[in-house]
């Protein structure tokens, strides 16, 4: 059967101006959004109104939340750049770990290990990660065998909902095996005291801080060694390349995605324990948020880029903690701490319009992509 080419219609002038229009209106909409960051800046600033202390204690809260949602967003970037697919389930992942962790402190509470000095505590939380980044790890390699793993040459959007199903459906597991009421971290009393650390105790960090911003740097770290020099890393970059060609090369493909689903798995893990000393309580909807503006950092850094996560995190964290306060109450919005959500989710809104490759992200050419 003979086809014939037809040649490809050029845009019409109504196309053209349409166009034209909204291009205009996303021109004169980040106008307008850089504006209000300059002006509520500016009053912000020359007002007066917050002390150097407020200020500092600001940065550091933000390099804490920065610090977990670069290790949730971590999972969301690795398993994006393995799969191509977003696992919105990851949030669960991590909430899951939070009650690892939690249920692990009460029977350590329990024993009177948990406050046994600060032999006992340091050996209480590297248990609860231990155990947190466990069942995470488990929990995270059942889901992708049961809903990711079957569908794994399907359309991208088949795996969207498939993601979305499996989050719902680990949510509301958890709700009914523990309930929906909040749950309150056992008090571990030497995380509260402040550090001895020189330059660390100028600014009156806790050891709360100091661990949650130290061991989010540590893993994040180890995890880049792990992926860029070890061979097990070698495969899972061949396979995030071209999963083909990786497999021609003799790379086991599956065992690769494994991995990379248990890794990012333990991250959160280790992650939700994290959240759960530095917050003190967790329900089954706490994975919800912070697994969203874990991916939005996630995109904000450069999806599927490991230093670009790391990056990601700590801008949101900072400009969660600050921007509240240094955008919103120079425009005389009342209660401006309880908007900071709305600067995490503009900061996704103006990534996506300036800059959608992230801060770290590889731009494509025509001709490659």
């Amino acid at each position: 059967m003979q086809t014939t080419l037809r040649p490809r219609r050029s845009p019409s002038r109504t196309e053209t101006a349409f166009e034209a229009a909204v291009n205009a209106f996303l021109w004169v909409f980040r106008i307008i959004l850089v504006l209000i960051v300059v002006v509520g800046s500016f009053m912000t600033i020359t007002s007066g109104k917050f002390t150097v202390e407020t200020w500092v204690d600001l940065i550091v809260n933000g390099a804490v939340q920065g610090g977990i949602y670069a290790l949730v967003a971590l999972g969301y970037t690795m398993v994006y750049g393995i799969m191509k697919m977003i696992n919105f389930a990851h949030g669960e992942i991590f909430m899951i770990g939070i009650f690892s962790g939690y249920f692990t402190a009460v029977v350590l509470d329990d024993f009177g290990i948990l406050n046994a000095g600060a032999l006992g505590s340091i050996f209480s939380i590297l248990l609860m990660m231990g155990v947190a980044a466990t069942i995470s790890t488990l929990v995270a390699l059942a889901v992708e065998r049961v809903a990711y793993r079957p569908l794994r040459h399907s359309p991208r959007l088949v795996l969207l909902i498939s993601a979305i199903g499996a989050s719902y459906f680990l949510q509301y597991t958890v709700r009914g095996l523990v309930g929906p009421g909040i749950f309150r971290y056992p008090t571990v009393d030497v995380l509260d005291d402040e550090t001895w650390l020189p330059v660390l105790s100028a600014l009156g960090m806790t050891w709360i801080q100091v661990i949650v911003i130290g061991s989010a740097l540590a893993m994040m770290v180890a995890l880049y060694l792990f992926v860029m020099r070890s061979k097990t890393g070698t495969a899972i970059r061949a396979v995030s390349e071209d999963k083909e060609t990786a497999a021609l090369m003799g790379v086991d493909v599956t065992r690769a995605m494994v991995t990379t689903f248990g890794v990012g798995a333990a991250m959160a893990g280790a992650a939700g324990v994290l959240y759960g000393l530095y917050w003190g309580q967790v329900q089954f909807y706490t994975g919800f948020i912070p697994g969203i503006k874990a991916f939005t950092a996630a995109v904000l850094g450069g999806i599927g880029n490991i230093p670009g996560a790391m990056v990601g995190g700590f801008v949101l964290g900072e400009a969660e903690s600050i921007g509240s306060l240094l955008i919103i109450d120079g425009l005389g919005v009342p209660s401006p701490g309880q908007l900071k959500d709305v600067i995490a989710f503009t900061i996704l809104v103006m990534v996506l319009m300036f800059r959608p490759q992230g801060i770290l992200g590889e731009r494509l050419s025509r001709s490659r992509a």
